[in-house]
C-alpha cells in the first residue's frame, strides 16, 4: 500500500508497544472541536493554532477542511479562529518573529484532483488571513519553523511535471527556503541532505532539526539532519531507531524540543495488505547523539500536529489508523 491508496484503508492493524519510560509521560487533554489529520500546528504565546486537514466521511468525497482551531493552553479550552481563505490539507503552520501565524503551501482541490500543490503563503492579521510572498514553487508535506528570525520551509513534495492534481503528480524534494522578514521574500538556502516528505521539525540549540520522513518509492527513513543557519550547513546525526514492529519510524510523525532534548512520536508505515501506526516516543539527547525510548503514546497517531508551550508538548488530532480511515480529535500532553 502507498499513499495513492490514502482513502482506501479503513481498519487498523494494531501494534502493541511495550513502554519503557525514561522520564515524563503522556496525559489526556481537551479534544480538538473536530477531527482532522494531515495537519501542523504553531504556538504563539500561550495559544496553539492548527488549520485545515483531511477527514474521511462515508459515501462522500475526501473532505478538505478550512477551519482554524485555537487552543488556549492557560484555560485548556479550544475556540474557532478565522477560516483559511481556501480549504487545505498539509498546510505548514509557523509563528514568525512577531508572533503572527503563517499558513504555507499545502494541497487544495482543483479540477485536476484533491492533491493540487499550492504556492500561497497566508498570515493571520486580526480576524483575516492576508497573502504574503508566494512560494517560488508549489511545496507541500514540508516542515517549517522559526529560526534566527526567519521562517524556514524544508523538504516536502512538489509537482514533477505539468500535471498537478493527484498524488502521483508529486515528487520528493530537498528544497530549503527561508522567508526574509526585511524584504518579505522567500530566499533559497542550502538544500536538505535528503529529499523526503512528511518529516518532523524542531528548533533546539540555535539549530533546525529535521527528523524522519519518507520517500515516495522507499518508505520511511529515521534520519536526523541538523541545520546551522550561520554556516548555512547541514550535518547528519544518529537516526531514530526501528520500531518494535520491525518497521522504520519515519513518515507522518511529529516532534518538539523539550528540556534540551528532541521528543519524536507517532507516524505510520505501509505494508502489503495493511500497515500500522507507531505508538513509540523517542527522546534524543544532542549531548550524546543518541535516542532513548520514552513512554508510548496513549493513542498512537500519524499526520498529527505538535507544539510546545512552556514545559508541555502537545500532540494534536491525527489519523488513528494507517492511511485515511479514521481521523481523530484526541489531544495528549507530554511533560518531561
Amino acid at each position: 500500500m502507498d499513499r495513492r491508496s490514502f482513502m482506501a484503508a479503513g481498519a487498523a492493524l494494531g501494534v502493541m508497544g511495550t513502554a519503557r519510560a525514561i522520564s515524563g509521560g503522556w496525559s489526556p487533554a481537551e479534544a480538538m472541536p473536530w477531527p482532522a489529520q494531515e495537519i501542523y500546528a504553531a504556538a504563539s504565546g500561550s495559544r496553539i493554532f492548527t488549520a485545515g486537514g483531511l477527514v474521511a466521511r462515508p459515501g462522500q468525497p475526501l473532505h478538505i477542511e478550512r477551519r482554524v482551531a485555537i487552543l488556549d493552553t492557560v484555560t485548556g479550552t479550544w475556540s474557532e479562529g478565522p477560516m483559511l481563505p481556501q480549504p487545505r490539507h498539509h498546510p505548514m503552520m509557523v509563528a514568525d518573529s512577531a508572533g503572527r501565524i503563517l499558513a504555507i503551501g499545502g494541497y487544495r482541490r482543483s479540477e485536476g484532483g484533491e492533491w493540487t500543490n499550492s504556492l500561497e503563503t497566508w498570515v493571520l492579521e486580526g480576524d483575516a488571513w492576508i497573502s504574503l510572498d508566494p512560494l517560488p514553487r508549489p511545496q507541500a508535506e514540508a516542515v517549517g519553523a522559526l529560526l534566527a528570525g526567519r521562517v524556514h520551509l524544508v523538504t516536502g513534495r512538489s509537482p514533477i511535471g505539468d500535471a498537478n492534481g493527484n498524488w502521483p503528480d508529486q515528487g520528493d524534494v530537498d528544497t530549503h527556503l527561508a522567508l526574509d522578514p526585511a524584504t518579505g521574500r522567500w530566499e533559497t538556502r542550502a538544500p536538505a541532505p535528503m529529499a523526503r516528505n512528511s518529516a518532523a521539525v524542531a528548533v533546539l540549540d540555535d539549530a533546525l532539526w529535521v527528523a524522519g520522513g519518507r520517500t515516495v518509492q522507499g518508505g520511511g527513513t529515521g534520519r536526523l539532519d541538523r541545520y546551522d543557519p550561520v554556516a548555512d550547513r547541514w550535518d547528519t546525526l544518529a537516526p531514530i531507531p526501528v520500531s518494535d514492529s520491525g518497521q522504520q519510524v519515519g513518515g507522518g510523525l511529529a516532534m518538539g524540543a523539550l528540556g534540551g532534548k528532541l521528543v519524536a512520536f507517532g507516524g505510520e508505515w505501509f505494508a502489503p495488505g495493511g500497515g500500522g501506526v507507531f505508538p513509540e516516543t523517542w527522546i534524543y539527547d544532542p549531548a550524546s547523539d543518541a535516542w532513548t525510548r520514552g513512554p508510548d503514546m496513549i493513542t498512537p497517531r500519524h499526520g498529527l500536529a505538535a507544539a510546545v508551550v512552556g514545559d508541555r508538548l502537545y500532540a494534536i488530532a491525527g489519523g488513528e489508523v494507517v492511511s485515511g480511515g479514521k481521523a481523530g480529535a484526541t489531544v495528549e500532553v507530554f511533560q518531561a
